[in-house]
């Protein structure tokens, strides 16, 4: 594993957000959905995410999210993801989400 200063952590803005609307996504290649996510005075962006093994849409509506808020926008198919949504890989691979134990202000900064 590499090693990273303080400086490389600090200039990551890993963001909470709260998912506000959930829109299905036939064209992608993996089953994903299209998640628009508030982030407070930072305004909404969105996302595409390979989560539908663990989350349907009504449980995943007003749930709040980690999310990388400065990589550069990444066109999926016909969809511009503008923010990565941040979770884990479980034993078979499929995605658990990075979620804040606690509700916090959306466009809270991960310190």
């Amino acid at each position: 594993m590499d090693t990273i200063n303080w400086s490389d952590f600090e200039r990551v803005e890993l963001r909470v957000g709260t998912i506000i609307a959930v829109d299905d996504f036939p064209e992608a290649r993996k089953p994903a959905w299209k998640l628009t996510v508030d982030f407070g005075e930072l305004g909404t962006r969105r996302s595409s995410a390979q989560i539908t093994v663990h989350y349907g849409r009504e449980g995943l509506l007003g749930r709040q999210v980690i999310a990388v808020l400065n990589f550069p926008p990444k066109q999926i198919g016909p969809f511009r993801s503008e923010v990565l949504v941040t979770g884990f890989a479980d034993e078979n691979g499929a995605i658990v989400l990075a979620i804040p134990e606690h509700k916090v202000p959306n466009g809270a900064k991960l310190v």
